[in-house]
């Protein structure tokens, strides 16, 4: 059975940020706080094994809140990369799954986690979000998983895994991800924020 006490929490936060100019994304202040501590923050109560950001050149401090910080040298080589590392540091660990979510995704919660692990199913298990639509992150992967997550290449991810897996749909709201400034601007007007970090 996978609960989060046996799981490690993989949060990938190695982007390059190609569409959100050069700035470090992760770092950008909306309400207050930097765009990646919002899930930080939602998480931090979860009781898992161990926590693990896979980072690459920010300025965020997330051994301070908790994680276990490994380095990705060469975001590069896609999203596929950074997971790789975290699944083999959840590995060492002696996790019985990997719960990976992504630092640019501030309203995900923890409430949607606790039901994603009410449709886990052992070591075999592939849960999604999803938005109604699509299959998308967080995704929690039990430890037979883990081969096939350390195969993946590119930016795809887990993608393909995930549409094989359970579908636990949530608002569309609390899975948007923030890929450029754009987005970011759209989030901080539907907050009444239209001048957060200027």
């Amino acid at each position: 059975m996978l609960e989060p006490e046996n799981v490690a929490l993989v949060l990938l936060a190695a982007g390059r940020s190609h569409r959100f100019t050069h700035a470090d994304k992760l770092a950008e202040p909306f309400l207050d706080k930097p765009l990646a501590y919002h899930v930080v923050t939602a998480l931090e109560n979860m009781p898992f094994l161990t926590r693990i950001a896979v980072v690459s050149d920010t300025s965020l401090d997330f051994a301070a809140r908790g994680y276990r910080v490994v380095e990705n040298p060469d975001p590069s080589l896609g999203q596929a990369r950074s997971l790789c590392f975290g699944v083999e540091a959840a590995r060492a660990a002696g996790a019985a799954g990997v719960l990976v979510a992504l630092a640019d995704m501030p309203r995900v919660t923890a409430t949607h986690l606790y039901r994603m692990f009410d449709a886990a199913h052992g070591a075999e298990t592939i849960v999604a979000s999803s938005d109604g639509v699509r299959p998308m992150p967080p995704a929690l992967f039990g430890s037979a998983l883990f081969d096939d997550l350390l195969n993946l290449e590119g930016d795809e991810g887990g993608r393909e895994l995930i549409k094989r897996g359970r579908h636990v749909v949530t608002s569309p709201a609390e899975l948007v991800d923030i890929d450029t400034r754009e987005d970011l601007e759209a989030l901080r007007e539907l907050y009444g924020l239209p001048t957060d970090g200027k």
